[in-house]
C-alpha cells in the first residue's frame, strides 16, 4: 500500500510540474505570437497642432525588424483630398502594389491631404514629413534610401517639398506635376524660365530625378515638366526624361507599371544620411 502512494504521488508530482512547464512555455509564447509583425496596407494616426491626421503605411510581406528598409513618400493627386485615410490608397503607388507587391520591397508612407490644401502647403507639408518620420522609426526606414514620388498635385509636392528640404531624398519622381498654377503655366513665356530655375535650384544637383508625363495632358501642361527637365539639365544633375505620347493626365499608371521604375528608385542612396528636419 505504501508503495503504491509513493507512485501515485510520484506521477502526479511529475504530472503537475510537466503541465507548470507546459503553460510556462505557452505564456512565453504569446507575447511573440503578439509581436508578430503587421504587413500589408496598414492604417496610422498622427497628431499635430491638436488635429489628428490619417494616413497609410505599406509593409511588405516578408518585413522584419533586423535590417534597414528602402521607404517611399508617396503624395496623391487633388482629387483624393480628404479625411478617410483611405482614398489615396485607390490610385497610383497603391494600385501598382495591389498589382503586383513583389515589385515594391520597400515601406511606402501615404499621406492624406485635406480638402481645399495643397500639399506645398502648411500644415500639409508637415503632415507629409512627419507620417514619413513616423514610419521610418516605427518599420526601421533607411534614412539613406529614402525616396520621394508623386502624381498631378502630389507631382507639385514633390517638387515643392523637395526643395523646402534639399538633400533629404535619396531620389524623387514627379509624374504629370509641375511648378506653376496650369492657368499660370499656359500664360507662362516660353522665354521666361525664371520659375524653373529657381525651383531646379533649391532642389540642387545632388538629388536624381526621374520625371513622367503624358504628351496628352489637358489638366497639367506637360511643358510644365518639360521646362523642369530642362532647367534641372542645365544644373548638371542626374535627370530622366518620360513623355508618353498620347496619354492624358493619368501618366502615373504607366510610370508606377514601369518595370524599370523601381529597380531606378531603389539603385539610388545618399552617401551621407541626412538628419531630420
Amino acid at each position: 500500500m505504501l508503495q503504491f502512494r509513493f507512485w501515485r504521488w510520484l506521477v502526479h508530482s511529475v504530472t503537475a510540474k510537466l503541465l507548470s512547464c507546459f503553460l510556462l512555455l505557452i505564456a512565453a509564447a504569446c507575447p511573440a505570437m503578439a509581436r508578430q509583425a503587421e504587413t500589408g496596407f496598414l492604417d496610422r494616426r498622427l497628431a499635430i497642432s491638436g488635429t489628428t491626421y490619417k494616413y497609410q503605411v505599406f509593409v511588405p510581406d516578408n518585413w522584419n525588424a533586423k535590417q534597414s528598409w528602402p521607404i517611399i513618400l508617396f503624395l496623391h493627386g487633388a482629387g483624393e483630398r480628404g479625411e478617410d485615410g483611405l482614398t489615396q490608397t485607390e490610385v497610383g503607388i497603391a494600385t501598382a502594389i495591389r498589382l503586383e507587391r513583389g515589385r515594391f520591397p520597400a515601406i511606402v508612407v501615404m499621406p492624406q491631404c485635406r480638402k481645399n490644401i495643397w500639399w506645398a502647403e502648411s500644415p500639409m507639408r508637415e503632415v507629409a514629413m512627419k507620417s514619413l518620420e513616423a514610419a521610418t522609426r516605427e518599420f526601421h526606414g533607411d534614412p539613406r534610401r529614402t525616396y520621394l514620388t508623386g502624381l498631378s498635385m502630389g507631382g507639385y509636392g514633390t517638387w515643392a517639398i523637395a526643395g523646402k528640404y534639399p538633400g533629404r531624398f535619396a531620389a524623387l519622381a514627379p509624374i504629370c506635376g509641375g511648378v506653376l498654377m496650369p492657368e499660370q503655366a499656359r500664360a507662362q513665356s516660353p522665354d521666361d524660365s525664371t520659375p524653373y530655375k529657381e525651383a531646379a535650384a533649391r532642389i540642387g544637383t545632388k538629388t536624381p530625378v526621374w520625371i513622367f508625363h503624358g504628351g496628352a495632358d489637358d489638366t497639367v501642361p506637360v511643358t510644365e515638366s518639360r521646362r523642369m527637365n530642362e532647367a534641372m539639365k542645365a544644373l548638371g544633375g542626374e535627370v530622366h526624361y518620360t513623355e508618353y505620347p498620347g496619354v492624358g493626365h493619368d501618366s502615373w499608371d504607366k510610370a508606377y507599371a514601369d518595370p524599370e521604375f523601381m529597380k531606378w528608385l531603389l539603385s539610388k542612396s545618399l552617401s551621407v544620411a541626412t538628419g531630420r528636419k
